[in-house]
């Protein structure tokens, strides 16, 4: 079984849905005459150029079909958060836009799950969405790594990731509005340096600051691209808490100690960088993830994992199916 628990969505929402979240930046879908492509659009300003299996879940099974994925896990793509407008205007959005993620699903229910968007700009209404998101059908909830110059160490933050470790609610973190500015604007610079980054960020912030001590251990959180640039550096890390004070001072255990409480995906591309993943996190904190449809991607699903030198079958059935079944609660559909 090939379980994909890293894909992305856009639905097919009008101008006019987007202006009610902002009439000059809110994000939505021209579909191009003849409906297999488009470009995702901020009011009149394109954004990326996409192709139908970003919203028609019939295209989408295609692929799938093609690709031997017998459950692909799909997440709203990340312009569509919304943190940026005022906390009034996203949560309707974020409810809408969930909703029509489980329209999209409805298409394959045993194949097609659904992660929710929440408002994280206001933390109780976060709370709220993500228990509504769950009990009509979400499989978890994803969350930008930062709310502007707030990382996940924030205690609105900390709150929420508490709130779903006590509600049992799956966390896939994934990296957006990254960090550089006018330093990296051509070549794709943001996603190829500052998005590891990010994530890196993202991680480094639960465990220095020791957030992971106050939240519960049964919190299941994932961070997207195989956890970014935080394996290659861990090294790094663990030898700065050893000899800097002042890294220590939040932070009591040996940052190397808290990978048991996360997971990662598989998206790294490079057999080297999944060996060194794997020796990191352990198979049994890897699960797959193509970053479908996307060209940044895995364009063969599954094709690194299952050429990876080294692993056993055991890890490979861990990896494709039997850690997302388990972190996400799939027996359901499997059983």
């Amino acid at each position: 079984m090939k379980i994909d628990m890293h894909a992305h969505h856009f639905p097919r929402i009008t101008r006019e849905e987007a202006a009610a979240l902002s009439a000059d930046r809110g994000p939505w879908l021209r579909v191009d005459e003849g409906g297999k492509t488009g470009q995702i659009m901020r009011a009149d300003r394109p954004f990326r150029p996409v192709y139908d299996s970003l919203w028609d879940p019939h295209a989408r099974l295609a692929e799938m079909d093609a690709q031997g994925v017998d459950i692909q896990i799909t997440c709203a793509t990340p312009i569509m958060f919304g943190y940026e407008f005022a906390p009034e205007k996203v949560l309707p959005w974020a409810q809408r836009m969930n909703d029509l993620a489980l329209e999209f699903c409805a298409a394959a229910p045993k194949r097609l799950v659904a992660l929710a968007q929440v408002p994280l700009q206001d933390i109780d209404a976060a709370c709220r969405e993500a228990s509504r998101a769950k009990a009509t059908g979400h499989h978890g909830v994803q969350i930008g790594n930062h709310l502007g110059d707030r990382d996940l160490d924030d205690e609105g933050l900390v709150t929420f990731l508490q709130h779903c470790a006590n509600e049992n609610i799956p966390l896939l973190v994934h990296p957006w509005d990254m960090m550089g500015g006018n330093r990296m604007k051509q070549w794709m610079l943001p996603w190829l340096v500052a998005m590891p980054a990010e994530t890196q960020l993202g991680i480094l912030s639960l465990i220095l600051s020791g957030a992971f001590e106050r939240i519960p251990e049964s919190l299941k959180i994932c961070f997207a691209h195989g956890g970014g640039s935080f394996a290659f550096m861990l090294g790094r890390v663990d030898n700065a808490w050893k000899h800097r004070d002042i890294i220590r001072k939040d932070c009591p255990r040996l940052p190397s100690e808290y990978c048991k409480r996360f997971y990662v995906d598989s998206a790294v591309f490079d057999h080297g960088a999944l060996r060194l993943l794997a020796e990191v996190m352990g198979t049994d904190r890897i699960m797959l993830g193509s970053d479908y449809p996307f060209p940044l991607g895995e364009q063969s699903i599954g094709k690194l994992v299952a050429e990876q030198p080294g692993f056993t079958d055991a890890d490979k059935r861990a990896i494709y199916a039997g850690n997302a079944v388990e972190f996400f609660g799939l027996q359901s559909l499997v059983g």
